[in-house]
């Protein structure tokens, strides 16, 4: 028998220390010399070839190396864990082939589903590096042996763990440094993770190695004539998903189908997952039609399910937005039920969804609020396609309901949960449409649009209001209540977005349906009232608006009471028409009325309350309280950042209002970097065209002028002129306005600027 310095020699090991008092006898194995001489190197396997077009993944196979050396230390076994199709296997066949290239004397790659599988690998092992006695099982353990002691180097790779008790016994150790260990698995489980194991968590493609992919597949097969300008929309619809691009592109190649062309096939509802990712497209021979390779944890899922809601909570998952919805939803009692009638509770909806996270079917983050619970596009789609159609409407109307529970109101106050809930309310219209029409539109199709109105996206507002309205009317009517609703709706946002005359058109004919079909009392009908008064006061007509306002708010009152939400609008709108008109004093005194009474019944804070403080400064200015003015503005630009939020539209006039107060004050130079600032935010929030920027430009155009720069001030207004008559036309106020400034100054500052 010898024994090497480093390991196990052509004889075998000792494993123990010298005896001495106290110390006990340890174990003694004895192998008998191989017949022959191991060849060096071993490779045990076969290692998977890489596939087509096969993506370096730098950055990853970075982390791989650097999770080895943890603070000095070497780290043994690294765990890759991710979803199906992710490209685990790949990466760790990668790292197996260098090993190879660089030179490694033993390389063994062993299926891990079973620990049958693990245990046959290594006692092949056993047998190739000559430790091998007959039984596998002692084999295998011998083996294990072996690899604690060798200094040779050697790689063992476990692929597709998914039992961790699976490995109990069969995790390699190293006590020389001289070894590693890859596992893959989609468990994301702590016991995955024992014994210092590092995980590392393998996602989908970046969009640069997606692309490439697309383009090194298509290339290779000499088809790249395929590719056109639609290839990274390609790769973002399939997910960045591994797999899917690898299917996809097969597909391609085999129909002889454009990025274009195939994008168009794949997008199309009526086109299943298996019809646009056919097993005919398994180039690389991975024996799974994709949506079993996506779902292939949910049986061990629900095989761990203790609650029985499992499948229940992944198809509610996958109607929902894949990046994201928030982890409060499974708080709401429409979805508890759903689960569970009567009997789920919030800590067992979390505990189903961490469930699913540990199998990988989607990702239960809590930090990542509001999108704490995701799931990849194609899985939640494969899932989806496996709802039965009695269910969908069910399930449907319980994720509708739930989102309505959650929703803030008002939600400008916390504008990244309202803009997931938007998302979500978006990815459940397109998954589910019919569910929330049947037998009338659901709740939250209102709420979508509302949202998109009171945070200032007029673009997507009009948007979204002009097809909602269109698809009520589709399915419900012209004068269907609801149908009218979103008709006031969609006529708001083209005010709001400066689109005056197709609003006044649609209120002046959507009135006449209100009193015609709702008689003049009606809520709707004073709403429209209402708005139509704004957008006629946008078109001039003044002394006309303060009648409509006058005899509004009476029948307000009268309809509502005196300290009504709708009473205390048509008070505040009454207001501003007054100053319109000169009547400074009735306005000021107005407005501080319905201040109070806001405040008392909305909050200080309330969005609608900061609007009437923002036009009781108006107020001032007319009066020429320009000190009054710059105090209020002082203490409602506070507010507004910290209830609303430095990009709100909202927040955003004020501190126009407070560069007009710092001009008023003689400080031209100060405001004129106040509307820089802002010209700048409104473009990248707002857009370049949107009204309220152009007029913005017009002001730091002016403030330039005022502040000394009268070329740059110049230049600034002709830019501002053309894009005002591009956008307003020539006869609108602000066009006419900034022209007839605009005059002025080029008599002022003659020659060619």
């Amino acid at each position: 028998m010898s024994v090497g310095a480093g390991g196990v020699g052509a004889g075998g090991s000792i494993e123990g220390s010298a005896l001495g008092e106290n110390s006990r006898v340890a174990n003694i194995h004895f192998h008998e010399a191989p017949a022959t001489a191991v060849a060096w190197p071993v490779e045990i396997g076969p290692v998977p070839a890489l596939a087509s077009a096969y993506q370096p993944r730098r950055e990853l196979r970075e982390r791989v190396e650097g999770a080895r050396a943890d603070g000095g230390t070497v780290v043994l076994t690294q765990v890759l864990s991710g979803g199906g199709g992710v490209g685990k296997t790949q990466l760790a066949a990668a790292c197996a082939c260098d090993a190879v290239a660089e030179g490694y004397d033993l390389v063994v790659w062993a299926a891990a589903t079973e620990a049958q599988q693990v245990i046959t690998q290594y006692a092949q092992a056993a047998a190739r590096v000559g430790v091998a006695g007959g039984d596998p099982e002692a084999d295998a353990r011998l083996f294990l042996q072996w690899l604690a002691t060798t200094s040779r180097r050697w790689l063992v790779v476990l692929d597709d763990v998914t039992d961790p008790a699976v490995l109990t016994s069969w995790w390699p150790a190293s006590r020389t440094g001289s070894g590693w260990v890859l596992a893959t698995t989609r468990l994301k489980d702590a016991r995955m993770t024992g014994g210092g194991r590092t995980r590392i968590d393998i996602d989908v493609y970046t969009p640069d190695e997606a692309r490439t992919f697309v383009e090194a597949r298509l290339t290779g097969e000499g088809m790249e004539h395929l590719l056109d300008e639609q290839v990274a929309e390609l790769a973002s619809a399939l997910g960045h998903l591994p797999l899917a691009l690898s299917h996809a592109t097969a597909f391609m190649i085999n129909e002889e189908l454009t990025c274009t062309a195939y994008l168009a096939l794949f997008t199309d509802q009526r086109t299943s997952l298996g019809e646009a990712l056919p097993e005919s497209a398994d180039s690389e021979g991975y024996g799974r039609q994709i949506t079993t390779t996506l779902l292939l944890s949910l049986e061990a899922a629900r095989a761990a399910d203790t609650t029985g809601s499992a499948t229940t909570a992944l198809r509610l998952v996958s109607l929902l937005d894949p990046s994201g919805h928030p982890h409060a939803l499974w708080s709401a009692p429409p979805l508890l039920d759903c689960l569970a009638p009567g009997e789920a509770t919030p800590a067992q909806a979390h505990k189903t969804l961490r469930l699913l996270h540990r199998y990988a079917l989607i990702t239960c983050d809590t930090r990542a609020e509001p999108r704490a619970v995701r799931v990849h596009a194609l899985t939640a789609r494969a899932v989806r396609e496996g709802i039965p159609e009695a269910r969908l409407p069910e399930l449907a109307t319980a994720v509708a309901d739930a989102l309505v529970h959650i929703w803030p109101d008002p939600d400008q106050l916390r504008p990244d949960l309202a803009a997931t809930l938007r998302a979500n309310t978006d990815a459940l219209a397109d998954h589910a449409s019919g569910s929330l029409w049947d037998p009338a539109p659901h709740a939250v199709l209102g709420r979508a649009g509302d949202s998109l109105s009171r945070s200032g996206l007029v673009a997507p507002a009009v948007a979204y209001w002009r097809r909602l309205a269109a698809e009520c009317e589709r399915r419900m009517g012209h004068e269907h209540l609801q149908t009218l609703t979103w008709r006031s709706a969609l006529a708001t946002a083209c005010a709001d977005a400066w689109r005056v005359p197709e609003a006044v058109g649609l209120q002046e004919r959507l009135l006449a349906d209100c009193r015609r079909l709702l008689g003049d009392q009606h809520p709707l009908t004073l709403g429209v009232r209402n708005n139509l008064a704004i957008s006629y006061g946008s078109t001039g007509c003044t002394e006309e608006v303060v009648a409509l306002f006058e005899c509004l708010v009476a029948d307000c009152e009268r309809q509502f009471g005196d300290k009504d939400p709708h009473t205390l609008t048509a008070r505040n709108n009454l207001a501003a028409a007054y100053l319109e008109v000169g009547r400074v004093v009735w306005a000021v005194g107005l407005q501080r009325w319905v201040i109070a009474d806001s405040a008392r019944l909305l909050g200080a804070g309330h969005p609608d309350t900061l609007g009437a403080r923002l036009n009781l400064v108006n107020c001032y200015w007319q009066a020429g309280l320009v000190e009054e003015a710059g105090v209020l503005l002082t203490e409602l630009i506070t507010d507004c950042e910290r209830v609303l939020g430095d990009a709100h539209p909202d927040t955003l006039n004020v501190r126009g209002h407070l560069a007009y107060y710092h001009w008023r004050a003689g400080r031209a130079e100060e405001a004129a970097a106040m509307l820089e600032a802002l010209v700048a935010d409104r473009e990248r929030l707002m857009g370049a065209d949107h009204p309220v920027t152009l007029t913005g430009r017009g002001n730091l155009a002016v403030a330039r002028w005022e502040a000394g720069r009268r070329e740059e001030g110049l230049r600034l207004l002709r830019r501002a002129v053309a894009d005002l008559d591009r956008v307003l036309g020539s006869g609108h106020s602000d066009t006419v306005s900034a022209r007839g400034t605009l005059a002025r100054y080029e008599r002022e500052l003659p020659g060619d600027h």
